[in-house]
């Protein structure tokens, strides 16, 4: 018999929507409960995705002993505090990216949750994607050679609005944390997480946090690059180039169904079509009830220390632009 997990859900805002979606719809997930501040916006929310309880505050939820994992959908700014939560009332975790504001934050949380002996992932559920995983397979194949060059590029213009988290510093927000982290996770896995050189131009402005930038990284070999921003219309695609070939997605390219392979003519050699079977967020919560299922304490796909190290590139990238959150003045 399939083991059921019971799936509490932390903050009911638009991406707790989409990931309430998934869960109603994997095989073994059950939304047994939500939380909101406003006890109103939980009933409303457990009400349309069938959760079986609500609460009024996240403590309760935290509290709730039939949970098996928390999804943490709450603002950035909020993730670290929530987080412990959580793990306080030994919860294990799917927390939404960026995971915190900090590599120092992090790295409490991951001292916390290896003392309880807690599953701890950040919903990077672009690294749980058929096509990605279908990207990365070709590579360790060798079918594109040796890695030239990565280019991924995520921009979603934005009209400014003061009340928006996205343009708020004490609620995490800029484009570096939001979007930024897509592309430099895509490119640290297949580059890795220690470029020789990084360099960047980056738009300080509405209320201070970084718009846009554009971001370099040397590698000993090769070279890598991303766009990200609120104020940049962009194809968002991605594409990897190899002394043998390239491998390419179509635009929106950390939530693309469909990746490419070319030979060394651009030739197309290969394609790998992957449907998504709801809305794409099912794969990283699959892939958490397979690791609670097999006792493990993270991801294999997407393991804690990988983003440990892309946390510690965006702390490095902010320090160059002398951009700090408030709570780390």
């Amino acid at each position: 018999m399939q083991k059921i997990f019971n799936w509490g859900i932390m903050a009911t805002g638009k991406i707790a929507h989409t990931f309430a979606k998934a869960v109603n719809y994997v095989p073994g997930a059950k939304l047994y409960a939500c939380a909101s501040r406003n006890s109103a916006k939980a009933e409303e929310f457990a009400k349309k995705f069938g959760a079986e309880k609500f609460y009024g505050s996240y403590e309760e939820l935290a509290a709730d002993p039939d949970i098996d994992i928390i999804y943490v959908a709450s603002p950035m700014s909020c993730h670290y505090e929530n987080v412990k939560l959580c793990f306080e009332h030994g919860k294990n975790v799917l927390c939404e990216k960026s995971i915190t504001i900090n590599s120092e934050q992090l790295s409490e949380l991951i001292s916390i949750a290896k003392e309880k002996d807690l599953f701890f992932m950040e919903a990077m559920w672009m690294k749980c994607l058929p096509a990605f995983l279908k990207a990365k397979q070709w590579f360790s194949e060798g079918k594109i050679g040796e890695i030239k060059s990565v280019r991924a590029d995520f921009s979603n213009p934005v009209e400014f609005d003061p009340q928006d988290r996205l343009f708020r510093p004490e609620l995490g927000g800029g484009a570096l944390l939001d979007l930024g982290v897509y592309p430099l996770s895509f490119i640290t896995a297949f580059l890795g997480f220690e470029p020789e050189e990084i360099h960047s131009s980056v738009n300080i402005a509405g209320l201070g946090v970084d718009m846009d930038e554009a971001v370099i990284l040397n590698y000993k070999n090769a070279y890598a690059s991303f766009v990200a921003g609120f104020d940049i219309d962009n194809e968002n695609r991605a594409v990897i180039v190899g002394t043998k070939g390239r491998i390419a997605f179509d635009p929106w390219f950390f939530c693309a169904e469909n990746v490419r392979l070319y030979d060394e003519n651009n030739r197309l050699s290969e394609e790998s079509l992957n449907p998504h079977l709801c809305n794409g967020y099912e794969f990283e919560i699959i892939e958490a009830q397979k690791c609670l299922a097999d006792g493990l304490k993270e991801s294999r796909l997407n393991p804690i220390s990988d983003t440990v190290n892309i946390m510690k590139i965006m702390d490095r990238l902010r320090a160059s632009w002398k951009f700090r959150f408030p709570e780390e003045k």
